[in-house]
């Protein structure tokens, strides 16, 4: 005994129309429609797709050079003043299983000058030694040492950036003007200190390389009269495990210390940017919600087209629900094609973006991402995974969205008026 197994009708009808254009003259326009509206949807999702990868590419790549320079966690009293026992604060820290290492610092603004160059920076004093436990400076070191910073010698390490608007090099001096200077009758009176130039660092992140001056501790904490450190700097074994490492810290600290993880620090450049994806990846949805709903035309004609064959099926028994079905399925595999061919093209030029990006500035003789405004100079994608996921889904839900009111208007058409004229 044998048996055989037969496709569903509908299944089988719905694909010859969806094919039927290529095999019709007939038909060549609605063969056309239905073209433009897989292309239409195959655009909106490729789109998407870059678009969204070049988001997390931005997000991952200014998160991992601000991790160049900021630690994880950073302990500092509320009140701004030095810690009162830092290196007790220190061993408290230390004893969480999960901290790596833990370094004091003091933190201040000023000035640097050298000729008429004048710019205002952002200055840490910092422990040579105890610096690579918390931070990557050390490594993007591109002239002298972070060792070179000793106690008493008023020694400068630069951002590569902040040294070039100076135009000072290893060796050379410049003057910081600290704005906690002494009070006179003739008013206030900035302190200056002449420093001289024994590093440079390049870290990858402008903001840092052409803001911030490292000096010793022990010199930041004479400039901006301190005491001691303000702070602690805490680096984690996992920068995703910091906010929870933060508040277990917090609940061994003094009240009137604060551990703050490095997304607080950022957090409004953070959530803009969890804002601005967002913001495009509705914009950018609507454009494939509107090829999509292209459907809706070339569904409409073709049930148009198709109103005999409806009578023929209806007369022989088919139900309302089969003659949806038909329809839904031809819109399906449309909008399968588009969204399956864009998927394919987006992920092709978002996993190969920086050298298409590169081949086209070098053609049209531009730069996409000037350093100073985008704070990188190559364009980062970072496809994931997730978001590819919800953006096919998408597109498949507002496709057989869009199938919805031709294939209900086909399953309502009635035989006898649908072959009266036939």
């Amino acid at each position: 005994m044998s048996t055989s197994f037969s496709w569903p009708f509908e299944l089988l009808i719905g694909w010859r129309y969806t094919r039927s254009g290529r095999r019709s003259r007939r038909n060549g326009f609605i063969s056309f429609i239905s073209a433009v509206s897989v292309g239409g949807i195959a655009l909106g999702v490729a789109a998407l797709i870059v678009v969204i990868s070049v988001m997390n590419g931005f997000q991952k790549e200014v998160r991992d050079r601000m991790l160049n320079v900021i630690p994880h966690i950073q302990i500092f009293n509320v009140n701004g003043q030095a810690l009162p026992d830092w290196r007790r604060v220190a061993q408290q820290v230390q004893r969480n299983p999960a901290v790596t290492g833990v370094a004091p610092f003091v933190q201040g603004q000023a000035l640097v000058a050298q000729g008429s160059q004048l710019q205002g920076v952002l200055v840490w004093g910092v422990e040579p030694g105890e610096e690579t436990q918390v931070s990557q400076i050390p490594e993007h070191m591109v002239a002298g040492s972070l060792a070179a910073l000793k106690p008493g010698d008023f020694g400068v390490v630069l951002g590569n950036e902040l040294a070039n608007a100076l135009g000072v090099t290893l060796g050379e001096q410049i003057t910081m003007v600290v704005p906690s200077g002494s009070i006179t009758p003739a008013g206030m009176i900035p302190r200056l200190r002449t420093l001289r130039v024994v590093g440079i660092f390049n870290v990858g992140h402008y903001e840092y390389d052409s803001t911030l001056a490292l000096v010793n501790l022990q010199d930041a904490s004479a400039l901006f009269r301190t005491g001691g450190p303000t702070g602690l700097r805490v680096q984690t074994r996992n920068m995703n495990d910091a906010p929870q490492i933060a508040q277990d810290l917090q609940r061994v600290l003094p009240p009137d210390l604060v551990a703050q993880p490095w997304t607080e620090q950022n957090r409004t450049w953070f959530e803009a940017v969890v804002i601005e994806k967002r913001m495009m990846f509705i914009i950018l949805t609507m454009i494939v919600a509107v090829a999509a709903f292209n459907l809706v035309s070339t569904l409409v004609m073709t049930v148009t087209d198709k109103l005999a064959d409806i009578a023929i099926l209806r007369t022989q028994g088919a139900s309302p629900g089969s003659i949806m079905a038909i329809f839904l399925l031809q819109g399906a595999v449309t909008g399968f094609l588009g969204t399956f061919a864009g998927v394919a093209l987006g992920c092709l030029i978002a996993f190969n973006l920086d050298p298409i990006v590169s081949f086209l500035e070098a053609v049209l003789h531009t730069q996409f991402l000037p350093r100073s405004v985008y704070l990188i100079h190559t364009m980062p994608s970072d496809p994931r995974f997730s978001d590819i996921a919800t953006i096919t889904v998408a597109s498949l839900v507002l496709s057989l969205l869009a199938t919805l009111y031709p294939s209900w208007s086909a399953s309502r058409v009635q035989p006898a008026q649908a072959l009266r004229y036939e």
